[in-house]
């Protein structure tokens, strides 16, 4: 059974008089009335407010990009529109129009919105479950969000499945050879240099996107002021970032957050979590990304995805704040920056390697992987416990699992919960003291097989593996602070200078926190706890800042 049908009261509840009234409080406007069949927003507005229904009934109906439509509810008295993405006023995702007898309705801009969550803790409670639980609903549907149309391997339709799955923003994928999907092609008379295609919710075509080119027709963007300064930037959406972001704009701080891909992080793309407090039936990496990404926003903490740091100028004029340019050339202010981006996956030495990712190599393992290798002998490489995740999400849909470890075994680097788990498995088979030394295939193709060596003996082997998953360590995304702070010899980022300010780097009001730091714990909780921790430290550089002026 779907959400709506088992969860409605929660996802559309209904205020008391009592709370009508404290919520009217909170409210951007006077009440609005609208005539009958007359639009509040439409799919893909930027800013549009929610609004609390006073008289009269609003339809809401979600749309994809080619026009297919369901309706979702008829909203009467005391009920209220809206989804997460209104908290920062991204594009709606639903399609709100007034009832046949009209509708009187009160407006909650984003400000406004985010005002009222947290100043009544009673609604705040009930309407934060009732934003999410509507994105979870319009995630489970199928007329909703973007159209991805184009070969279902193709590593640019991978590419796209995963941001937008990253993101929680739904879409539908149709094979460019088949059905709607061919007859959308063929219509379009689009080549095959061109796919994949994708179908934005407004119905605009864009032929083999960027992800910055998704972002912008999903209205993900937000604007940025150059000219304003931001207490705090953090760098890196992962749990580190997110648990900064949500400390510090709920002490009132302004925070902006920069992440070039997703929320998450490494993290974002566990499969479960098991190990982290206060989950005892484990999480996984996406779930807990997403509730601290809403958590962030009720509090206030603007969040900018697909923006990449090219380089920090960190060395301003004295009183003027220091300034992250972009890749696209656009400039960030900053009085503080807080290092949070974390670690990407190795890269092995492996000759054309790098042309094979997306194309059957891959870095996580999500719901896209697996159903692209559903029945099919795959091998992961990696001994710790991203590889020893990976290895429990994946084994069950997969004919069977070739572990690959350049250890004896595993005890050296995966928690022993994992490693139970993974014994238990019967087609997981492990091969130890092992690398991969070469690889077969094109892009086009995809890969065709993979030649591996056992550390030990010399003797190696030919496998005709179709998907690689690699687990392999990790290297800081640290290139865009060349000049600005101390690194180790593995390229980390140095902290302590100060011993008041443990996690501030030798660059005054310049920190770093989680995976990216040298000496850091590279775990979820570690990462979040350091993400806490810092806002006490930022407090105490701006507070002197103030005290210079």
């Amino acid at each position: 059974m779907s959400l709506i049908e088992t969860r409605l009261d929660q996802m559309y509840p209904t205020l008391d008089p009592t709370q009508v009234e404290t919520a009217r409080r909170f409210a951007s406007g006077p009440p609005r009335r609208f005539a009958a069949g007359e639009i509040l927003y439409d799919v893909g507005d930027r800013n549009a407010p929610a609004f609390l229904v006073l008289e009269g009934t609003v339809d809401a109906s979600r749309h994809d990009g080619l026009g297919h439509e369901e309706p979702i509810i008829s909203a009467g008295p005391g009920q209220f529109t809206g989804e997460v993405n209104q908290l920062g006023g991204r594009g709606t995702l639903a399609r709100v129009n007034a009832g046949p007898d009209g509708a009187l309705a009160v407006p909650f801009d984003a400000a406004h919105l985010r005002a009222l969550v947290i100043g009544s803790a009673e609604l705040g409670e009930m309407i934060m479950r009732a934003l999410i639980l509507r994105r979870m609903a319009l995630l489970e549907s199928t007329a909703v969000g973007s159209v991805l149309v184009g070969p279902p391997e193709h590593p640019d339709m991978v590419r796209l499945q995963g941001f937008l799955s990253r993101n929680a923003y739904p879409h539908t994928v149709l094979d460019d050879d088949e059905g709607e999907g061919h007859a959308l092609v063929a219509k379009l008379g689009v080549p095959d240099r061109d796919l994949p295609l994708m179908v934005c919710p407004n119905g605009t075509v864009l032929r083999r996107p960027s992800n910055s080119e998704a972002a912008a027709c999903l209205g993900l963007l937000i604007p940025i002021d150059p000219d304003k300064a931001w207490d705090v930037v953090v760098v890196g959406a992962g749990p580190a970032g997110l648990a900064t972001a949500v400390y510090a704009a709920s002490e009132g701080l302004s925070v902006l957050v920069l992440d070039q891909r997703a929320m998450g992080g490494q993290a974002g793309a566990s499969a479960r979590i098991e190990n982290y407090l206060g989950f005892p039936t484990g999480i996984s990496g996406q779930a807990l990304a997403g509730r601290a990404w809403n958590q962030a926003q009720k509090f206030g903490a603007e969040i900018a995805v697909t923006l990449e740091v090219a380089r920090l100028h960190c060395d301003p004029p004295p009183g003027e704040p220091m300034r992250l340019e972009m890749t696209d050339g656009s400039m960030v202010c900053a009085r503080t920056v807080v290092i949070a981006s974390g670690a990407r996956y190795r890269r092995p030495e492996i000759d054309g390697i790098e042309a094979m990712e997306g194309a059957g190599v891959s870095y996580w393992a999500s719901a896209i992987e697996a159903k692209l290798c559903e029945g099919e002998e795959v091998a992961l490489v990696g001994g710790g416990n991203s590889a020893g995740q990976a290895t429990v999400f994946l084994a069950p849909k997969v004919k069977r699992l070739h572990m690959i470890c350049r250890g004896p075994d595993l005890t050296a680097s995966m928690s022993r919960y994992l490693i139970d788990r993974i014994e238990a498995l019967p087609n997981v088979e492990l091969h130890p003291d092992t690398e991969i030394v070469a690889i077969e295939g094109d892009r086009n193709s995809g890969l065709n097989g993979a030649t591996c060596r056992n550390r030990k003996t010399g003797e190696t082997h030919h496998r005709p593996f179709r998907h690689l998953f690699l687990f392999i360590g990790a290297e800081p995304n640290a290139d865009w602070l060349e000049g600005c702070v101390e690194t180790d010899d593995k390229g980390f980022v140095v902290t302590g200078a100060d011993p008041a300010r443990p996690l501030q780097t030798a660059r005054p009001g310049v920190f770093a926190i989680g995976d990216v730091r040298a000496g850091s714990t590279k775990r979820v909780a570690a990462a979040v706890g350091e993400g806490a921790a810092v806002v006490a430290q930022i407090h105490g550089f701006l507070g002197g800042l103030t005290t210079t002026a």
